[in-house]
């Protein structure tokens, strides 16, 4: 990093945005801090939205990642409710919305991730998606009551945990999905199954394999003419990368901001960090974007204290890490360690598809790449060792036998 660093700017006001200002903080930086945000909102947490918040067993305040009392240490100059639009790489410029321009001496890249929508989505208050504060409580208002009819477009963990909520509050939900089972990205076909299952066992009308021909306000028509009804519809159909601010920046973008192993973007003192974080992991010799809490909030932390060693001089650390995620849904927790991605096996090593509690190794090659638990957190818990150990396929069976003659 050339010159003195006085000024970070953090452009991502969630939370790897914040964990990377509490960690410059405690890292002794004494400088200034600027935290962009394009919501009207202070770093909030997001799991809840699409559970106890969507549910209204909480509110808005009780997702508050610190409270302001709590936040005012840290002296962040926020500016919230305005959107970074363009970054001057040469002049170290960042321009948002309202017209103004923040410059910086270091940067860190935390905008994450965007709600995709459906080609010729209706723009209507009724077909929402479910990526922020506002989305959740908007819900909240068309599904408290039960009785409504909902249709959840996307059988992924946003639209599974959506259909989990609402049928919980007692409407019929329907959730149709283009792949062969849900989850499949996520978990793989087999084990996308199983928890298709469980949203079967609580009455969600759960249908695979489906074209969508048209999305109205009052109803989606599938391929063949069949139409289902619908007072609320969802879409969750994934996220992109909320990278549009950085197009012509020079920043290299594919997915993501591309980073090098510790984050760095290729431009001395600056880092992303989180769902748009495009970054080789050594620990799995794979290049790979995460999209869950964790790694945001690792992410957030290790991109702050690599950007305050280069700035002292000293060697940034890369981010091994092994991915973790959960999620709840109706009693069920699913928990996974690793990664599915181009598995070659998924062995199911303890309990059974029937009693929907279970833990499933994944192999790749001669090794353990992941691990999937289902209602068996402690249990699965004991892999993430192991992965970051990177230990063979036939250690781990060897673990989950032992374990298996102890219990």
């Amino acid at each position: 990093m050339v010159g003195v660093v006085e000024h970070i700017v953090i452009v991502g006001a969630s939370l790897a945005g914040l964990r990377a200002a509490e960690t410059l903080r405690t890292a002794g930086f004494p400088g200034r801090i600027t935290i962009i945000g394009s919501e009207i909102h202070h770093p909030y947490d997001r799991p809840p939205l699409s559970k106890k918040l969507l549910a209204g067993e909480w509110e808005a305040e009780r997702i508050a990642l610190r409270r302001l009392d709590e936040a005012e240490p840290l002296q962040v100059d926020w500016r919230l409710g305005v959107a970074a639009t363009s970054l001057d790489l040469d002049r170290r410029v960042v321009t948002l919305a309202d017209g103004s321009d923040i410059g910086f001496d270091a940067l860190l890249i935390a905008t994450g991730a965007s709600a995709r929508r459906l080609p010729g989505q209706p723009d209507s208050p009724n077909v929402l998606t479910m990526r922020t504060l506002d989305d959740a409580l908007a819900m909240r208002q068309l599904v408290v009551g039960g009785g409504h009819k909902v249709v959840v477009i996307g059988a992924g963990f946003i639209g599974l945990e959506v259909a989990a909520t609402t049928r919980q509050l007692g409407n019929h939900v329907v959730v149709l999905e283009g792949l062969p089972a849900p989850l499949i990205r996520g978990l793989g076909a087999e084990i996308g199954a199983v928890v298709g299952e469980v949203h079967a066992d609580h009455g969600v009308d759960l249908r695979c394999n489906v074209r969508i021909t048209s999305v109205e306000t009052d109803g989606v028509t599938l391929e063949g003419g069949e139409r289902i009804d619908a007072d609320v519809i969802v879409v969750g159909i994934g996220v992109s990368p909320a990278t549009d601010w950085l197009e012509g920046s020079g920043l290299e973008l594919r997915d993501g901001v591309v980073c090098d192993a510790t984050l760095n973007t290729g431009v001395p003192g600056i880092y992303a960090a989180g769902d748009l974080a495009r970054w080789h992991n050594d620990l799995f010799d794979e290049e790979m974007r995460v999209e869950h809490w964790t790694n945001a909030a690792e992410q957030g932390a290790l991109a702050a204290l690599n950007l305050i060693a280069e700035w002292r001089g000293e060697q940034p650390q890369p981010y091994s890490a092994v991915p973790f995620f959960w999620s709840d849904q109706y009693d069920r927790r699913l928990s996974f360690l690793g990664r599915s991605s181009d598995h070659d096996e998924v062995q199911i090593v303890a309990g059974s598809k029937a009693a929907r509690e279970l833990v499933a190794l994944y192999r790749r090659g001669d090794r353990l790449h992941g691990a999937f638990g289902l209602n068996s957190n402690r249990p699965l818990m004991a892999y993430r060792t192991l992965l970051r150990q990177r230990v063979s396929w036939d250690e781990a069976l060897a673990h989950a036998e032992a374990a298996r003659v102890g219990a």
